[in-house]
C-alpha cells in the first residue's frame, strides 16, 4: 500500500499567516502539520508516499520534507496545479499509485490515534474504499456517511441540508485502484470541483463495498487560526516534557516542558507547562509563559505574559502586556507601548509584521 498526502490548498482561512507560506507548514507544538501526516503513514507501515502539490508553497514543502529519508519513508512529488477537488487530486496520483491500494490523507488534518486501525480494517476485507469517520455536531458542513450495523457504508452525500447521520468524513481515505476509473467519469459538482464523496458514492452504486472506521480520540482540521490553537492544546496535553536547553537558577518551572537545544530560560522567568519552546529561544527574566503555548525557534520573549498561543518563530516579543489565544506569524516584532491598548490581546499576525502594544 502507498500513501498520498494532499497539500495543494490555498489556505485562505489561515490568512494572513499563509500569505507567505503553505498552511501545511504551520507548526503545532513546534512541528509542521504535514509532518504529523507523514509520521502517521510511516507508523501504519506505509513506506512510499506521494505528496500532491499545488501552485502555492510547493518549494517550501519540498525543502522541508526532502526525499523523506529523515522520516523513514520515500517521497515522490506530484504536481496538481489548480485545486479542482479531492477526486482531481487523487487522479493526479494515478501514475504514482499504479496497481497498488493507497491511503489518501489531507495534509492539514491531525488525528490523535493515527491511521493504523483504518488501514488494518480495510486490509481485513474485500473493499473498494475505506473512510475514516467521526461524530460531529454540525454534519451539514461535511461529507456525511450513512452506515449499516456492520459498519458498511450505504450512502454518502456532500454537505447535505438533511444529513442521514452525524458521521462526517474527516479527510482520510483508503482506495483500491478501481477508484481511478470512477474519477475519470466524474462530473464537477455545484462547487465546480470533482468531489471525493461523489467518487465513493459511484463506487457504491457500481456494487463496490465501502469500509468505515469511526476514529477514536480527537481529530482536527487545522484550517483556521482557532483550529491551530486547539490542535496545539491537544498535542501539548499528550506530550511528555524533555529538557535539552538550559534552565538557569532562579527560573520557576512547572508542568511538562519541552525545551529544545540552545533555548534558555533565564533567572526570574516563569514557565508553566504544557509548553513547547523551540531551539535558540530566549525567555528573559520577568517573562511568564503559560500553559498551552508553543514558541518557535530563534525567538526572544522579554517581559511578556503569554498563554494559549502559538508563536511560529524568528520573532521578538518585548512587552509587558498579556498575549493570549494568539497565533503570531514568523518574523513578528511586538514592542511595548503602555496605555495605548487594553489588557489582553488576541492576534492573528502575518509574517514580518511589526506591532506596538
Amino acid at each position: 500500500m502507498k500513501g498520498v498526502i494532499l497539500s495543494g490548498g490555498r489556505g485562505t482561512r489561515l490568512r494572513p499567516i499563509t500569505h507567505t507560506g503553505p498552511k501545511q507548514l504551520v507548526p503545532v507544538a513546534n512541528k509542521p502539520v504535514i509532518q504529523y501526516a507523514v509520521e502517521d503513514l510511516a507508523e501504519a507501515g506505509i513506506e512510499e508516499i506521494g505528496i500532491v502539490l499545488g501552485k502555492k508553497g510547493a518549494e517550501e514543502i519540498q525543502d522541508f520534507l526532502g526525499d523523506g529519508s529523515e522520516f523513514g519513508v520515500e517521497i515522490t512529488y506530484i504536481f496538481q496545479g489548480e485545486p479542482l477537488g479531492l477526486s482531481h487530486a487523487a487522479g493526479c496520483a494515478q501514475a504514482f499509485v499504479g496497481d497498488d491500494d493507497f491511503i489518501m490523507y489531507l495534509g492539514d488534518n491531525m488525528l490523535k490515534q493515527g491511521i493504523s486501525e483504518l488501514v488494518e480494517s480495510f486490509e481485513s476485507g474485500d473493499f473498494d474504499a475505506g473512510i475514516a469517520l467521526q461524530s460531529v455536531d454540525n454534519p451539514e458542513q461535511f461529507g456525511v456517511a450513512a452506515v449499516d450495523e456492520e459498519g458498511t457504508v450505504t450512502r454518502l452525500v456532500e454537505k447535505p441540508e438533511n444529513p442521514p447521520s452525524d458521521l462526517a468524513l474527516i479527510g482520510v481515505y483508503v482506495f483500491s485502484p478501481a477508484v481511478f476509473e470512477v474519477i475519470e467519469e466524474l462530473e464537477p459538482s455545484w462547487r465546480g470541483e470533482l468531489e471525493i464523496t461523489d467518487a465513493i458514492q459511484e463506487l457504491l452504486e457500481n456494487g463496490g463495498r465501502i469500509d468505515s472506521h469511526v476514529v477514536r480520540g480527537w481529530w482536527k482540521d487545522t484550517g483556521k487560526p482557532t483550529d491551530i490553537l486547539e490542535a496545539n492544546r491537544l498535542v501539548l496535553d499528550d506530550k511528555t516534557g524533555r529538557i535539552q536547553g538550559e534552565i538557569r537558577d532562579g527560573a520557576e518551572i512547572s508542568g511538562d516542558i519541552e525545551l529544545q537545544q540552545g533555548a534558555v530560560v533565564e533567572s526570574g522567568a516563569v514557565v508553566r507547562g504544557p509548553v513547547s519552546i523551540g531551539a535558540n529561544v530566549t525567555v528573559t527574566s520577568g517573562t511568564y509563559v503559560g500553559p498551552y503555548t508553543s514558541i518557535g525557534a530563534n525567538t526572544t520573549v522579554d517581559g511578556a505574559h503569554i498563554e494559549n498561543s502559538v508563536i511560529i518563530g524568528d520573532s521578538t516579543l518585548s512587552t509587558s502586556e498579556k498575549i493570549v489565544d494568539s497565533l503570531l506569524g514568523s518574523g513578528t516584532e511586538i514592542e511595548s507601548s503602555d496605555g495605548l491598548l487594553p489588557d489582553g490581546h488576541r492576534l492573528v499576525v502575518g509574517e514580518n509584521s511589526s506591532l506596538n502594544l
